[in-house]
């Protein structure tokens, strides 16, 4: 079994920040495949994929952002998942608006979620995606940012990559990490070079 993990808050409060983009890819994710969420054995949202040659989990955690790792945690063990088989996906000021950067295994890069995730599992060896949502003006505080809304100029791009990243976790169900970094890593990007390298 593969677990696909989007990281986001719940609530139609943080609907749609650029928080939410793991949520937002989840989404996606769940309509292309005709399912619905629901309740899961653990503080998360989650829904099946039995359309492929084996199952797959999408799950959202409703622990908040900063509290991801227990829910992540919950549903591996509880589906007796490898670690091999997870895919985070997450949102990235530090990287330009739409921009796609999938690894194998690395650190936080000072992301609460994959913060709490590696805490939990005790790890850093998973395989995440990371989409970017742009960083904004300098001076704004960067929690307020990254808990704001799209800008209408960026609604287009964001949806894009969104459902790139939706692409993205199908590749990786189908072909696994490494031909998720060879076909969504920018070539462009200086630091796409060994797999699993950075964050």
């Amino acid at each position: 079994m593969k677990l696909i993990v989007g990281l986001g808050n719940p609530g139609a409060k943080y609907r749609q920040t650029r928080h939410n983009v793991g949520f937002a890819t989840l989404d996606e994710l769940a309509r292309r495949h005709r399912v619905d969420f629901e309740s899961a054995p653990a503080e998360a949202m989650m829904a099946r994929l039995r359309d492929g040659a084996e199952p797959v989990l999408l799950a959202k955690p409703l622990t908040f952002m900063n509290l991801s790792g227990y829910a992540v945690g919950d549903l591996l063990r509880y589906f007796r998942v490898d670690l091999a088989d997870l895919f985070v996906i997450v949102d990235d000021a530090n990287l330009p608006l739409g921009r796609l950067r999938a690894r194998a295994h690395g650190s936080d890069g000072g992301h609460n979620g994959l913060k709490s995730i590696v805490a939990q599992l005790g790890t850093q060896e998973f395989a995440r995606l990371r989409l970017g949502v742009g960083r904004g003006h300098a001076e704004r505080d960067l929690a307020d940012h990254v808990l704001s809304r799209f800008d209408p100029g960026e609604r287009e791009e964001i949806e894009a990559a969104i459902s790139r990243a939706a692409d993205a976790a199908e590749v990786f169900v189908t072909d696994g990490i490494a031909q998720v970094m060879n076909r969504f890593n920018r070539a462009d990007d200086e630091d796409v070079q060994a797999e699993g390298s950075g964050g």
